[in-house]
């Protein structure tokens, strides 16, 4: 089931949540919808499962025009943050509970419930559990409870909202792996939201960054990760130093490195913001051809194969901070320690001109 977004809009007061968001899911990729508070995710969301109703615009679902169709009659399965599970009932008719109120010439028959039931408990490997009331589960498990209800009603759009946000950091990372592994064997379309960077880039086909209510890129998770297409995107995903520089018909000065910069060759005399990943920074105790920056070791982390170094250098706006990070081999060669003076040039980085910081 694919899903088509064209031109939504939709204010709450004087806030504007969405500003005309066109998009397209397309038949069984699971899709992130990733972005800080107040982006606009969960508020799309609500929109596409007709929770909520856009101001302007339309919702397609494999083409027909489902705008104006209620909640129940768009075949969605919506998982909440906090599980919303049925406290009196057990784990088996919390699951159950979506086919057993339809109405009675929809209905399926109590051995088909019963099956459809324990196939689904099964397949989020709580079938051993059937008995049991959501207070006896852990959050992990309450949460595969909810997803198995929500598939219970054999939805054709899955929508999950913050779905790991209640558990903790450990009980997180093993679901969003596991709700991976489920949607390659179930293959339905799927929309989550999420404000966690890591959790969208393990687990999407697709990524969709949003801010202000409007989309500032959509790609797989390889993509806007390394080709970020704007401040905001490079700075929300990720660690990021920033390097005030300068712009001059294809040529960049960031302090006193020169390098080429083809794609701006254009650009006549522009300030300029060189964006480098920790992982992009050469660092030595030498300056070798093409210059480098000098800087003063602050500060040494040591996490299992890499280092993270805290560096500190001058510059006509004060002292900044830089952010490293280093193979334990290169730090072994190097042999630092706080205080010493290194030197480092960006291995890779992208620039964008006139960006204010």
């Amino acid at each position: 089931m694919s899903i088509e977004i064209r031109g939504l809009s939709k204010q709450f007061g004087t806030f504007a949540a969405l500003r005309d968001v066109s998009l397209e899911v397309h038949s069984g990729e699971l899709l992130a919808l990733l972005g800080p508070s107040g982006s606009g995710k969960t508020t799309l969301l609500r929109v596409i499962a007709g929770l909520e109703v856009a101001d302007t615009g339309q919702v397609l679902f494999q083409g027909a025009d489902a705008t104006g169709q209620h909640v129940r009659d768009r075949q969605v399965g919506f998982v909440f943050q906090h599980y919303a599970l049925f406290r009196n009932m057990t784990i088996f008719e919390n699951v159950a509970f979506g086919l057993r109120v339809r109405p009675k010439s929809v209905r399926p028959a109590d051995a088909e419930i019963r099956d459809r039931v324990h196939n689904l408990l099964k397949l989020v490997q709580l079938d051993w559990l059937a008995d049991r009331h959501p207070h006896q589960l852990s959050g992990g498990q309450r949460q595969r409870v909810a997803l198995a209800r929500a598939l219970a009603v054999e939805p054709k759009v899955l929508l999950l909202d913050e779905p790991f946000g209640a558990l903790d950091a450990k009980v997180r990372k093993e679901l969003r792996s596991w709700l991976r592994r489920l949607h390659d064997e179930i293959h339905i379309t799927s929309v989550f939201v999420t404000h966690d960077q890591e959790e969208a880039l393990e687990v999407a086909d697709r990524v969709v960054v949003m801010n202000e209510g409007r989309i500032e890129q959509i790609g797989t998770p390889d993509e806007v990760y390394e080709q970020p297409a704007s401040p905001f995107v490079y700075e929300f995903l990720g660690k990021v130093n920033l390097f005030h520089g300068r712009l001059h018909r294809g040529r960049a000065w960031i302090g006193e490195i020169e390098v080429d910069a083809p794609e701006h060759s254009e650009a006549e005399e522009l300030a300029a913001v060189a964006y480098v990943r920790p992982h992009d920074i050469h660092v030595d105790r030498v300056i070798h051809d093409g210059g480098a920056l000098a800087a003063h070791v602050s500060h040494i982390l040591s996490i299992g194969p890499i280092v993270r170094l805290e560096l500190t250098r001058d510059d006509s706006d004060g002292q900044e901070l830089i952010q490293v990070e280093i193979t334990k081999e290169r730090f072994r060669e190097l042999q630092l320690v706080r205080g010493d003076q290194v030197f480092i040039k960006p291995s890779r980085f992208d620039l964008f001109p006139n960006q204010v910081h």
